[in-house]
């Protein structure tokens, strides 16, 4: 398999970690949506990632359908199987997602326009606030290590990438000491093996 993307993309390395964690050996191809986007459109239209390739040459574009795939594959995969665990684990990955892809719409309406919307850029910034309250309400319920227990699933996975993500990209956004169980979730991801080898701080695309 080739996975293709920088693991700054909350995306490309929740799928790097997942499959790591699963053990399924992979090339690493850290190419930027930006400065890569023809090499990247070989294999992806779209020009972005991640964008997965897998063994008998087939193509992934997007990291649900790549964590749908692996999961189809996996003995214990990361996410339950069935009955309540896995509806409120697809609910916090979803949630998780949603707000990193809150976040890199935020950065790019900053980045990329002369005079960024206040509409939007205040838009982003509640829906990120908001979201990240309701995840601090669920995870501080627990006492478990992990959202499900003593071992890493995908709603951790997606929960870590995306709170790194929004600390590096948009300082003074996220606020750790507002939220102290997401705090102590990203640390406790991050001091992981696999969350160190799976890693790349945030680099502005395009500049």
């Amino acid at each position: 398999m080739i996975l293709i993307g920088q693991y700054d993309s909350p995306f490309v390395r929740r799928v790097g970690i997942a499959l790591t964690l699963y053990g399924i050996a992979f090339e690493h191809r850290p190419w930027s949506s930006f400065g890569d986007a023809e090499r990247i459109a070989e294999y992806n239209p779209l020009r972005r990632v991640p964008t997965l390739v897998l063994e008998d040459g087939a193509v992934l574009i997007d990291s649900v359908s790549m964590i749908d795939y692996l999961d189809e594959r996996a003995t214990i995969p990361l996410m339950p199987r069935s009955g309540e665990d896995r509806q409120k684990a697809l609910y916090i990955t979803a949630l998780a997602l949603g707000l990193a892809d809150k976040a890199v719409s935020l950065f790019y309406e900053q980045a990329f326009h002369p005079a960024p919307s206040d509409l939007w850029v205040d838009r982003c910034c509640r829906q990120i606030r908001d979201a990240l309250k309701v995840l601090e309400a669920e995870r501080v319920k627990l006492t478990t290590p992990f959202w499900f227990g003593d071992a890493p699933g995908h709603a951790d996975i997606a929960v870590a990438c995306m709170l790194r993500f929004i600390a590096e990209a948009h300082d003074g956004l996220l606020n750790f000491t507002a939220c102290p169980a997401l705090s102590a979730h990203h640390n406790t991801c991050e001091a992981l093996p696999v969350f160190q080898a799976v890693a790349q701080t945030f680099s502005p695309p395009g500049r």
